[in-house]
């Protein structure tokens, strides 16, 4: 019987746990549905004590109340801004490792942990995996609330951006969908506009730096040569790629 999509995230979730986090370190928690189970796992291990002397630091407000309940030590960037590992998932994976994440509405805190991070574990099932980045999932960017539809035009008209339509995210953060009235907002009190792409990105190391340069983006969903490994969760088992050197 073929794994539902949920077990294939916990299988990836546990094993970035296992292979990766060791005693005494510093460990990076992302957010999302796949990250829930890396977060879990890190937990269980804890409380048996087959870990020990971890401290973590967690990228979203949903992330921090799950490893509080587990019994998680956490800390901040402010004290520690060295980490061990981060582990997190993706909505996109191109064939370079670069990522499109933020559909959680958590990319901002994200991106400053995981830059962090000696290596930087990807959690995917095989749905992610993608040839270029873009029509799969929308690029999230995260604004300032200030003056925030001319941020969104100027955005949308970026030579890079070409042919993309940008959305102000509605209703949730933790979603790109409209599940409301009412202009989404970050756990940074920020706005999100999400990229709608029909063709793939053509550069998007270029195009990240010139969403970032723009005044009034806070940062973006790219996240490009960032990633150590990225483990796939697949109808026919797990599997690791790392870039290609």
């Amino acid at each position: 019987m073929a794994l539902s999509q949920d077990e294939l995230k916990k299988m990836v979730g546990y094993k970035s746990v296992d292979d990766y986090v060791k005693s005494g370190m510093v460990v990076g928690l992302g957010t999302g549905s796949t990250a829930y189970f890396a977060v879990e796992r890190l937990g269980q291990l804890l409380k048996s004590g087959e870990l020990e002397d971890i401290v973590a630091i967690p990228t979203s407000v949903r992330t921090k109340e799950q490893a509080e309940e587990l019994g998680i030590p956490l800390v901040t960037l402010d004290t520690h801004s060295k980490l061990d590992v981060a582990i997190d998932g993706a909505d996109e994976v191109d064939p370079d490792l670069n990522l499109v994440k933020g559909g959680g509405g958590a990319l901002l805190r994200e991106k400053m942990v995981e830059v962090c991070a000696d290596k930087f574990i990807v959690i995917v099932d095989e749905s992610k995996i993608c040839d270029g980045l873009g029509p799969g999932f929308p690029v999230p960017v995260e604004i300032t609330p200030f003056c925030h539809e001319h941020t969104l035009r100027t955005v949308g008209n970026l030579p890079s951006c070409a042919g993309c339509k940008p959305v102000l995210r509605m209703g949730s953060s933790a979603n790109n969908q409209v599940d409301g009235d009412e202009i989404a907002v970050t756990d940074n009190g920020n706005y999100i506009v999400d990229l709608h792409f029909e063709e793939p990105i053509k550069d998007a190391v270029k195009m990240a730096e010139q969403i970032k340069s723009t005044v009034g983006v806070v940062d973006h969903g790219l996240f490009c040569d960032m990633t150590t490994a990225v483990i796939i969760a697949g109808s026919d088992g797990i599997s690791v790629k790392e870039p290609s050197s």
